[in-house]
């Protein structure tokens, strides 16, 4: 891709923790770029950095060297126009549905557009009914769509996603990556994704970037022009995973 179309630009980034005996390097010069509108994978092995290189894309974390900009602003921090979705959501449990995804939104907006906005976010996750609801009345995934919903509500320019089905049991992640691709599709909205699950990345993203072991490098990054909804059993799919997994190190074959 070239840097000038890029909404997020990794250049060189480097970053090590202070630790006893020796310092922990991380990232060892990662260079990535995402496009508007894409959504890009991350995976690696466990432990190389997957989270932290989000952290710093994020604003979370300061790099030790290299630069990251987006839309062309060098990262100095968090920023409300980027919105971070972990793994465990974090709606507020004395909330009920529509007031958790109302929670970003001005508190000078009228109170008309502010219904508004949460019917539209209600009905895009598909939990229409369920706006008075408490999130202990609610399952994992359907909390979080809440999540979701609370984070597309303010309309964000970026998503940062880290491990976001990793609390979910098998039939859940698989449900909520396809609600989740539908959103994605519907919003337009750019996202970058870290998971450990190859067959998630695949499912979702248009390009997958895999890292190498701490400290970790981008190794590779695979184009996915797959059309959606993506079958995980399909050819092309399992062939993309194969690919992934030697790019991992990995002689798994499906």
């Amino acid at each position: 891709m070239n840097g000038t179309d890029a909404r997020i630009v990794v250049r060189g980034v480097q970053k090590t923790f202070p630790a006893q005996p020796r310092a922990i390097a991380v990232l060892d010069g990662i260079d990535l770029e995402v496009g508007n509108g894409e959504f890009v994978a991350i995976v690696g092995p466990s432990g190389c950095g997957k989270t932290t290189l989000l952290n710093c894309i994020a604003g979370f974390e300061r790099v030790d060297d290299g630069t990251i900009e987006v839309d062309g602003v060098p990262v100095a921090g968090p920023s409300p126009r980027r919105v971070f979705v972990f793994q465990d959501p974090a709606i507020f449990p004395w909330l009920n549905v529509g007031e958790n995804i109302a929670f970003g939104l001005p508190r000078t907006m009228a109170a008309t557009d502010r219904r508004a906005i949460v019917e539209r976010y209600v009905d895009l996750v598909g939990l229409k009914g369920f706006e008075d609801a408490y999130p202990n009345q609610l399952s994992g995934g359907m909390k979080q769509r809440v999540e979701y919903a609370r984070a597309l509500a303010v309309d964000p320019d970026v998503l940062y996603l880290d491990e976001p089905f990793g609390a979910l049991d098998a039939l859940t992640r698989h449900e909520m990556r396809r609600e989740i691709a539908r959103i994605r599709r519907a919003t337009g909205k750019t996202c970058l994704l870290v998971t450990h699950d190859v067959e998630e990345a695949c499912e979702l993203a248009d390009r997958i970037a895999v890292m190498s072991p701490r400290p970790a490098k981008i190794r590779e990054v695979f184009d996915n022009a797959l059309p959606h909804p993506r079958d995980p059993d399909g050819e092309d799919l399992r062939a993309l995973r194969v690919r992934i997994f030697a790019a991992l190190g990995s002689d798994r074959r499906v």
